[in-house]
């Protein structure tokens, strides 16, 4: 079992960055990928980014451009979101995920592990 705790979400106004963090701890092994999703209300789970062990970085350009980046810390088995320019529509709960791959896969049943999520919430 791997368990994910994600933290760094919040409310904050159009333009304004966050950075959201997922710890990774349990059973996690060398050969990994950690991916973020997002969910807005109504919509489905959306592949924002994934960064494999071996730093190998994936974006969902269409959706977040360069506005977000993805990083890692293998030290502390964390992964990190920057999010910056943040726009209304970047409104939803962004998720963790964990998947005993080498590749950045973007299909949420490719992921074993999930973290609960984290509210994020831009205001116009």
């Amino acid at each position: 079992q791997v368990q994910l705790v994600e933290s760094g979400g919040g409310l904050v106004q159009a333009g304004g960055s966050l950075r959201l963090s997922c710890a990774a701890s349990g059973r996690t092994g060398n050969i990994y990928t950690m991916g973020w999703f997002r969910q807005a209300p109504g919509k489905e789970r959306e592949f924002v980014a994934g960064i494999t062990c071996r730093g190998v970085i994936t974006a969902n350009v269409d959706s977040v451009e360069d506005r977000f980046t993805i990083s890692r810390d293998n030290a502390k088995n964390t992964v990190y979101l920057q999010m910056n320019s943040l726009k209304p529509e970047d409104t939803a709960v962004y998720y963790c995920a964990y998947a005993y791959t080498l590749r950045v896969v973007k299909i949420t049943d490719e992921y074993a592990y999930w973290g609960q999520g984290t509210q994020v919430t831009v205001s116009s």
